[in-house]
């Protein structure tokens, strides 16, 4: 089981995961790609966000299909986070630049089994200090949930759940996500 927690900044995906591998101690953890990135690539842009983009994606697809793994952010993040740049009106992504990132999120989204995309919403109020950038999170945020209803972009291999309400209720959601695909392909 390859799992992907997806979402904007501050949305919950460090929680939930830190969570649901309580609850799953043999499952790996990869952590988020921006604290793999150096000193050097830590300021927000589309240097830093195609640098996240290949860190993630490389890492899925050299994934074992037998693996079971939980990733804090998978590639399309690092799309949406373009987009939403752009959206800004912050700076443009080279078309080029966007191709090849294209190509590697296809070949990475499919060593992935589920997705659990964390929308923001009012009901969860997860507070962000202005340092964290909210037209960032919320541009990001929109982008994202666009790019998943985008089958070219997201394939057809993963099942894509979207977890709300509070930190028990996402936990839960994501546990029986996980049972049931595990059911249905025989781990269970």
């Amino acid at each position: 089981m390859r799992i992907v927690v997806s979402g904007t900044h501050a949305s919950g995906k460090s929680t939930l995961i830190a969570d649901f591998l309580g609850l799953h101690p043999g499952v790996d953890h990869l952590p988020d790609p921006f604290e793999v990135l150096g000193e050097g690539q830590d300021d927000p842009g589309p240097a830093s966000f195609l640098a996240q983009l290949t860190i993630s994606a490389r890492r899925l697809v050299s994934l074992d299909p037998h693996e079971r793994v939980i990733a804090e952010r998978g590639p399309l993040d690092f799309l949406a986070y373009l987009r939403a740049w752009e959206d800004l009106g912050r700076g443009s992504v080279p078309s080029e630049a966007l191709e090849r990132a294209e190509a590697m999120i296809s070949d990475a989204m499919q060593n992935v089994d589920l997705v659990a995309l964390l929308p923001l919403n009012a009901h969860d109020r997860i507070w962000v200090h202005d340092e964290e950038d909210p037209a960032l999170r919320s541009a990001m945020d929109a982008a994202l949930l666009e790019i998943y209803d985008d089958r070219d972009l997201r394939g057809d291999r993963a099942t894509v759940i979207e977890l709300t309400g509070d930190r028990e209720a996402r936990l839960t959601a994501l546990a029986a996500a996980v049972g049931a695909l595990d059911s249905a392909s025989g781990l269970g």
